[in-house]
């Protein structure tokens, strides 16, 4: 992998979207933040991007959830925000 090559960043309204789609399938009140990074793996076995979704309540570090998706943002569906869901919810 080259890492100095310049890659695509993802379109900002497909961020917004997986934002959007993890605020609602998690109920998350407004003050929460969420975060949605790719980032690119050179690690051996490891895909060649990844989607990072962190969630911050106002509880700050204590409270911050944190999950990997090993695909592309643009990959990333809505039935894989709603599994992440019921991951951190369980008893929905």
């Amino acid at each position: 992998m080259d890492l100095f090559k310049p890659r695509v960043r993802p379109e900002a309204e497909r961020v917004a979207t997986l934002k959007r789609w993890v605020a609602s399938a998690l109920e998350l009140p407004e003050s929460t933040s969420v975060l949605v990074t790719e980032l690119a793996c050179s690690e051996p076995g490891c895909p060649p991007l990844e989607t990072v979704i962190a969630v911050l309540t106002e509880h700050g570090a204590s409270d911050r959830r944190q999950h990997t998706f090993h695909k592309a943002l643009n990959d990333v569906t809505w039935a894989d925000v709603a599994a992440l869901a019921s991951l951190w919810h369980p008893a929905k």
